[in-house]
């Protein structure tokens, strides 16, 4: 018979004790969750990968290339939602706090995220009689409403691992089967969404939207139902009974060093990723020529982030996360500034480069997320964090990331004179706008990638793990 499952209070005089491994917050305090339950709450990262992705790859071109929207007015019209999450998301993570205090889950919240298919068909179904600035309204608005939900989904949906009785290697487990989903909704979402848009009518991105919205509601379900188990068999951690403003959350994060060092860090590593896909189908088109090639750069970027999360997963045993962190970041960095010559690598090389930086993409979600439940926990023993307040903070910059790359992208073409169009139809470019478009999708994304890894190597919470790194096993 398995043990029962506990759920237990963190309470917030609880003295401070040694980081991580060594002691009992690094080895299983509960049963080992089930890889069936794993599996049902990883589905949940389907539809994440999903609605990360295609707006991530397709909404800068979509209002570009077939609504008629300059550039600049394009960026901020993907930044503006960001920064209303900035400000919904600490709301969000302290809420689902208190919600968890009352009723010992956090499903209440996540059930509100269920509405995100609504939202998503709006996004990509702009009327006719749409076009530049009044697109861009429509867009902007269908976006605020997709991320609130998405947020609603978000926040208590990534606070799960830090709420289950397990220890340091269980949380990177969990992530591993999340990230198998994530990479998965990723792929399908990465190779289908571009062939579906292909012809670059308005039409073809709401046929879009509407045949993937499905997978989008079903992943959710299937979530809920895997939060529900897994929270069942392994046991809940329940905030500390004394409430905290959003103020003084906010501010206990801060002030908590590595998880600063890591936020900072995943703020840079997500700007970059997003850049990334954001300029894949300008690169595609006005660099290699072929639009075509943006679903086959897209797969292979993210079939490998598909394979290869064991191998993370069991050099993380060895190395510990900070290193293997740092390692995706550098393969990441030099895949970047590798694309530089751009055409005259050939498609192969090409591909070869954007494989192996799927692969660091996979390390870089891997070891993200599994060391913020490790930062959570060893806050939440010295009595001065509450996972949902945490994983609100770090949502908002993760969302404050998957803008900012699009935007940064966006403005640069914008200053070298990029020319808009509209339904699709390609017009020749400045080569001012021809050489940004070149450097904005390579040598930038690496500048970015160095100030994560400069962030990163000041988190020192894996160093002190790594004495006994087995004891969690």
């Amino acid at each position: 018979m398995s043990t029962p499952p506990r759920t237990t209070r963190a309470e917030d005089g609880a003295p401070a004790v040694a980081r991580m491994t060594g002691d009992a917050s690094a080895r299983a305090t509960g049963p080992r969750p089930r890889a069936g339950d794993l599996s049902l709450y990883a589905a949940g990262s389907v539809g994440m990968g999903l609605w990360v992705t295609v707006p991530g790859l397709l909404l800068l071109y979509f209002l570009t290339q077939t609504l008629g929207v300059p550039p600049f007015l394009a960026g901020t019209t993907l930044l503006l939602p960001k920064i209303i999450d900035i400000v919904v998301h600490p709301l969000l993570g302290s809420l689902s706090d208190r919600q968890a205090r009352r009723a010992s889950h956090r499903r209440t919240l996540l059930t509100w995220g269920l509405l995100l298919p609504a939202a998503w068909i709006a996004l990509f179904s702009v009327p006719a009689g749409l076009t530049g600035t009044t697109a861009a309204w429509w867009v902007g608005g269908c976006y605020v409403a997709g991320n609130l939900l998405f947020a609603c989904f978000q926040v208590p949906y990534l606070t799960t691992p830090s709420d289950l009785r397990i220890g340091y290697h269980e949380r990177t487990r969990v992530f591993v089967f999340r990230m198998a989903f994530l990479t998965l909704g990723l792929l399908a979402a990465g190779v289908s969404a571009p062939v579906l848009v292909a012809s670059g009518d308005r039409s073809a991105y709401t046929r879009m939207a509407l045949l993937l919205a499905g997978p989008l509601l079903l992943s959710g379900l299937l979530a809920l139902t895997g939060v529900r188990r897994l929270t069942g068999h392994c046991g809940f951690r329940v905030p500390g009974r004394r409430a905290h403003s959003v103020r003084h959350d906010l501010k206990a994060a801060w002030r908590d060093r590595d998880y600063r060092a890591l936020l900072l860090s995943y703020l840079f590593t997500g700007t970059t990723t997003h850049l990334f896909l954001a300029a894949l189908p300008f690169y595609t088109e006005y660099e290699l020529g072929d639009r075509k090639l943006t679903a086959v750069l897209m797969g292979a970027f993210l079939v490998p982030a598909t394979l290869v999360g064991p191998v993370w997963m069991r050099l993380s045993r060895r190395i510990g996360k900070q290193r293997g962190l740092l390692l995706a970041q550098g393969v990441f960095l030099a895949g970047s500034l590798a694309l530089l010559p751009g055409r005259v690598l050939g498609t192969a090389v090409i591909t070869v480069v954007v494989v192996l930086m799927g692969a660091a993409f996979a390390g870089l979600q891997l070891f993200a997320f599994s060391m913020l439940p490790d930062v959570v926990a060893a806050a939440e023993e010295r009595g001065v964090a509450h996972a949902g307040a945490y994983t609100g903070v770090w949502t908002a910059t993760e969302a404050t990331g998957t803008a900012t790359g699009p935007y940064v992208y966006a403005a640069l073409l914008a200053v070298a004179g990029f020319v808009s169009t509209a339904d699709g139809h390609t017009t020749s470019q400045p080569s001012a706008a021809l050489s940004a478009l070149l450097w904005g999708f390579t040598a930038l994304p690496a500048v970015l990638m160095a100030l994560a890894v400069f962030f990163q190597r000041r988190y020192t919470l894996d160093e002190v793990a790594g004495v006994d790194r087995e004891a969690g096993a």
